[in-house]
């Protein structure tokens, strides 16, 4: 059977379990893996390919607790079996605990078929032993009691590495980290932004729900908008003529808080996929210029599709590594957004696998390149000027306290945000000019902002 037959042939199952399979077996991203499955069949119907979704999905956000349910059934611990049986068994653990409109029968069936189809046979047994002893069984599981062992308890209710959980309480109370935990299980929405040069807010919105899309008002922005109901983005006319752009409101705060103004110079210097550089470019009314850049091709035709899709003529994008210094860029931006390379805790809803991939070693690599980045592109903000700070995590060696280390280095001064926020969003950080956007407090990812004045 040629590889082409094989796959025509897939049920969405399989294809959810190849995926899988690709993200724990070859550290893929998840987003990325679903992203180019989505593309290849598109042909399946919009139910199958919200159920691949949902079952790769899921799966990854639920690994650790998914892997302990499995283990106290099996003589063969889940690290010790081959890795289609043991992801195999995790889809099929899923469906079971967290998808109750799957007959419970289907689910050991198809996971048999699925190891007999691909030549485990002599494991099919197996399989459904564990599958059938979990469904007749459910009280052999049993979790750590949240009163005596409370990080364990949570670690495997949310699926979160417990250094994780440590490292949040030092800087949170339990009940904020529950929260932040409760928030990666929820349906994630679209977020958008309105492409104010092409349309306003209410016509978008009509637009949108002209094609059948679900659309809901943002929370913290007039311009923001929660979008469902879709079966695939490229297929709505008003993404196609570049009336909206995919960002969350997060992200879109940097824009908002940069004071971006008509005739400004903007260097963007960590931009893919470009929302914040494009934000930039439709807060200069077709006047000034924003410079987008990133450090691989990749990353920049990524910025360069969005660009030609909005329709902006201010904005233009280059490879440029951020650690190597542009000369021609000395005090040329009157705006510097650098959001830069971060742990990414704050977005673990939508990208599950980061918990599983980052460590406290990575993370203390990733707060020197943060510092390494902010000692060269500083060199291109004017005297006077404003560098916008940014991440999306919520760790302060990444966040508040690079900041203060930035301050004691160089001649800038935080501003207060306040003039930029909704009063909603108000606080005393954001009157020393710092806001950190916390999951589960406030409605968008994790992310931090500061925003600081070259003094000379």
């Amino acid at each position: 059977m040629t590889k082409d037959q094989g796959s025509s042939k897939k049920n969405p199952r399989e294809i959810a379990l190849d995926a899988v399979m690709d993200i724990t077996g070859n550290k893929q991203y998840t987003h990325t893996v679903l992203s180019q499955i989505l593309k290849q069949y598109q042909s399946l119907e919009k139910q199958d390919r919200a159920f691949i979704t949902r079952l790769c999905e899921g799966t990854i956000e639920r690994l650790l607790t998914i892997d302990y349910i499995i283990n106290q059934y099996s003589s063969v611990k889940i690290n010790k079996m081959k890795p289609f049986i043991r992801n195999l068994l995790r889809i099929s653990v899923y469906q079971l605990k967290y998808l109750d409109q799957i007959p419970d029968s289907a689910v050991c069936n198809e996971a048999v078929k699925l190891a007999k189809k691909r030549g485990f046979q002599n494991l099919s047994g197996f399989v459904n032993g564990i599958l059938r002893n979990i469904i007749r069984n459910p009280e052999k599981v049993i979790f750590p009691s949240e009163e005596k062992n409370p990080v364990e308890f949570l670690s495997l209710t949310y699926s979160m590495p417990e250094w994780i959980i440590k490292d949040w309480l030092k800087e949170y109370d339990y009940k904020t980290v529950k929260g932040i935990l409760e928030t990666t299980f929820q349906i994630k929405k679209t977020t958008i932004r309105c492409n104010l040069d092409k349309v306003s807010p209410d016509e978008l919105k009509r637009m949108l729900e002209n094609e059948k899309v679900t659309v809901e008002p943002g929370s913290y922005l007039p311009y923001a908008f929660h979008i469902e109901n879709y079966n695939y983005l490229n297929d709505i006319e008003p993404f196609q003529k570049g009336y909206f752009q995919v960002q969350d409101e997060s992200s879109m705060l940097v824009g908002a808080i940069s004071g971006i103004k008509e005739g400004d110079c903007v260097i963007d210097v960590c931009a893919a996929p470009g929302g914040k550089s494009l934000h930039g470019a439709e807060l200069l009314h077709s006047t000034g210029q924003v410079s987008s850049r990133d450090v691989t091709d990749y990353k920049v035709n990524l910025i360069l599709d969005n660009i030609k899709r909005l329709g902006y003529t201010n904005i233009s994008a280059k490879v440029q590594d951020a650690l190597i210094l542009d000369e021609e860029s000395v005090e040329q931006a009157d705006v510097l957004l650098a959001d830069l390379p971060c742990s990414g805790l704050g977005i673990i809803g939508k990208k599950p696998d980061i918990k599983y991939n980052v460590t406290k070693d990575k993370q203390r690599e990733l707060v020197l390149l943060q510092r390494n980045i902010l000692e060269v592109v500083y060199q291109y903000v004017k005297k006077g000027g404003t560098l916008i700070y940014s991440t999306c995590t919520i760790n302060p060696e990444e966040n508040i306290e690079n900041v203060r280390w930035f301050m004691n280095q160089y001649h800038f001064k935080l501003e207060s945000l306040n003039p930029y926020l909704p009063e909603v969003l108000w606080s005393d950080t954001t009157k020393e000019g710092y806001l950190q956007l916390v999951p589960g407090i406030h409605q968008c990812d994790g992310f931090f902002i500061a925003r600081l004045r070259r003094e000379h």
